[in-house]
């Protein structure tokens, strides 16, 4: 089962956020923390609150169907990063004029999925014998070709 978590507002730019998220995207939890906690952007910090609250969620979801549960088999299935509100103010330009300053935020979004674990068989091939090659006769002559012009030699 699939689990979800979502923060909305956080007080960072949508592009430098999907930096950390194009990381974790599709790694098992364990490594995604990981990732998370040595990484040198601000970004993590935020991703990782989001990242736990959905495998916490995950848990909660299996405790309430009384189902066996393993963090280990968590993987991040989806992860994406939108723009929020952009908060806009102005700052004190030259001569008495202002500029327009736009504080960005972003919305995250994390879904944690179990890992399928099932072994797959490959399936059998057969091999069929090459048909045999058949010579091939010249084809027709090709109409309205006309035959290379024959260079006249200077004397």
């Amino acid at each position: 089962m699939a689990a979800r978590a979502i923060q909305r507002g956080v007080r960072q730019s949508a592009r430098k956020m999907r930096l950390v998220m194009d990381t974790i995207r599709g790694q098992n939890v364990n490594q995604a923390y990981a990732l998370l906690k040595f990484s040198k952007k601000r970004a993590a910090k935020q991703i990782e609150k989001v990242l736990r609250s959905a495998v916490s969620n995950a848990e909660q979801d299996a405790q309430k169907e009384n189902a066996a549960f393993d963090v280990d088999q968590l993987y991040v299935a989806y992860g994406v990063v939108n723009e929020g509100q952009t908060l806009r103010r102005f700052g004190a330009a030259a001569l008495g004029r202002a500029t327009p300053i736009h504080k960005r935020t972003s919305i995250v979004e994390i879904q944690v999925a179990p890992r399928a674990t099932t072994a797959r068989v490959a399936p059998k091939v057969e091999v069929k014998p090459a048909p045999k090659a058949e010579a091939k006769t010249p084809g027709p002559k090709a109409k309205g070709r006309k035959a290379p012009a024959k260079k006249k030699e200077k004397r």
